[in-house]
């Protein structure tokens, strides 16, 4: 069963943007069942968004944040991640338009986790559903991706939706990536009528098998697990209330 959910603060992208509204979007979110977030930047000073963060009772769990700060700077992204109390320094997304670009940032990705290992941290990647397209050399970005990881100093954050809007199967990629999982993504797909209309939706509204993802998540050692929902039909609020109690009915009595 899940101990505790976490939220992907990009669902409240905008309630995030002032001291007052973080405190707002981090007290509402403990009010309806959320103890962790993870960051899609921070538009507030890192030393505010940390200690508002503590006052509301939320961890932080793990970032979205600056790639090119990552390889420009790395010194100065520990410092951010250290005031932010967290150990997983991740991105939300890379193009991976081409084999080589694809190698170039699995260079960088891996050289940004060697350092950031000697810290107690991990770099972690974020997928969307163009790495589950083919290349010219038969292998897909994510497939490349879990081959040139280093799996001591990087992890996955295994995007749920993502994964299913890339025709792969959920269940076989996070048990493929068994162990490398520190964070995963509850996301739904919601399905109209009409072709090539598949959206996002609050946990339980949409078409994902849920029973089977949770039970292979607690089987590969999943460590967090973060609702995300990039749109929302109306009120985010009302949304991620939805899906916390749909989980928390299901999955953490």
């Amino acid at each position: 069963m899940i101990k505790k959910i976490g939220l992907q603060m990009w669902t409240l992208r905008e309630t995030m943007n002032t001291p007052e509204d973080v405190r707002m979007s981090f007290r509402r979110m403990k009010e309806l069942g959320y103890d962790g977030a993870q960051t899609a930047d921070c538009h507030i000073p890192y030393e505010d968004y940390a200690r508002i963060a503590h006052e509301e009772g939320i961890e932080i769990w793990g970032t979205h944040d600056n790639l090119d700060l990552m390889i420009n700077d790395i010194e100065k992204a520990i410092e951010l991640h250290k005031i932010l109390g967290t150990k997983l320094m991740g991105i939300g997304g890379f193009s991976c338009d081409t084999v080589e670009q694809t190698k170039d940032f699995i260079k960088a990705a891996n050289k940004i986790g060697k350092r950031i290992s000697k810290e107690g941290m991990k770099f972690t990647y974020h997928n969307h559903s163009h790495e589950f397209s083919r290349f010219p050399n038969g292998k897909t970005p994510m497939e490349m991706l879990e081959e040139g990881l280093d799996p001591e100093t990087t992890s996955f954050v295994l995007d749920t939706y993502w994964v299913q809007h890339g025709g792969a199967d959920i269940r076989y990629w996070m048990e493929r990536l068994a162990g490398r999982i520190d964070l995963l993504h509850l996301k739904d797909m919601g399905k109209s009528r009409e072709p090539d209309t598949q959206f996002i939706t609050e946990i339980g509204h949409g078409n994902l098998w849920w029973d089977g993802i949770i039970e292979t998540a607690e089987k590969i050692g999943v460590k967090y697990y973060v609702v995300e929902q990039d749109e929302t039909p109306g009120d985010p609020f009302e949304s991620i209330k939805f899906s916390s109690e749909y989980l928390h009915e299901r999955y953490m009595k």
